[in-house]
């Protein structure tokens, strides 16, 4: 089980302390469970550059993958302000079939900015990484099926343990949809389209790139669906988005070979972003 993600727009928030009221809770009344918090870095660790944050969040995306299962309760507060990294981690408790909720930790900027300055100056952020945080703090929104049931919780509110658990404990965990249901492969044909249709979509982007700017969608062979060019994709990037789309999808075959390539376009889609 997957208990959500604990949010806030910056890190001096309260989403440290309600992760420990949570696990505290759970852990008084339901004794019998494991709590597991993947927590691979320290402060300011993986957000003084981008490439570095990237490379924190994949680390924590793998732990979590690794830990997820039906009995254990994750919790995973690091990290988690950008909507498509949730949307990514939704997807593996798709795959395990698990219920999630999540927490989202609602304080001002300025709020945060004082708790920051009130730790050990150790622990402390840069008021520089404060800023640039809150900036690229992408809200959670219940509409979207990732974000959902959603918990938003201000300084001082009371923590709603009882609907956290029933979102956890009671709740059926989401149905899997047609890219993610589990069938045999019981021919070579699928494995040879996969690996044909997303190596044409590759193609189309990179000589599509040539002539495109930020912003222009992308029509590729065999998809209704255009990719949203929102920057510039290497070959490199492209090669490991198209391996992990394959490797998932060889699990996770569709019926209908005609819908891999707007699979991989809502794929590529949704990791670019």
């Amino acid at each position: 089980m997957v208990l959500g993600k604990g949010l806030s727009p910056a890190p001096g928030a309260c989403a440290f302390t309600r992760r420990g009221s949570i696990s505290a809770q759970h852990r008084d009344a339901i004794p019998d469970r494991r709590y597991i918090h993947p927590r691979l870095h320290t402060q300011d660790c993986g957000r003084r550059d981008s490439q570095n944050e990237k490379n924190v969040r994949g680390s924590l995306r793998a732990e979590a993958e690794r830990r997820i299962n039906k009995e254990d309760i994750v919790i995973l507060d690091s990290l988690n302000y950008i909507k498509g990294y949730r949307y990514e981690l939704f997807c593996l408790i798709k795959h395990t079939q698990t219920p999630h909720c999540l927490v989202y930790c609602l304080t001002s900027a300025e709020v945060s900015s004082t708790w920051n300055t009130e730790r050990d100056v150790e622990e402390q952020y840069t008021q520089e990484i404060l800023d640039a945080l809150v900036l690229r703090f992408e809200t959670p929104d219940s509409r979207n099926r990732w974000d959902s049931p959603l918990f938003t919780i201000q300084k001082e509110d009371t923590l709603p343990f009882e609907a956290i658990s029933d979102a956890i404990f009671k709740r059926k965990a989401p149905p899997p949809n047609q890219s993610t249901q589990s069938q045999p492969l019981s021919s070579t044909n699928f494995l040879y389209e996969l690996d044909k249709v997303t190596q044409d979509v590759l193609m189309a982007i990179l000589n599509s790139q040539k002539t495109s700017v930020p912003g222009d969608l992308i029509a590729v062979p065999g998809a209704t669906e255009k990719i949203e060019l929102t920057r510039s994709l290497n070959m490199a990037e492209l090669r490991k988005l198209r391996r992990q789309f394959i490797s998932y999808t060889k699990m996770h075959p569709t019926e209908n070979i005609g819908h891999i390539a707007n699979m991989f376009v809502q794929y590529l889609n949704k990791s670019i972003h």
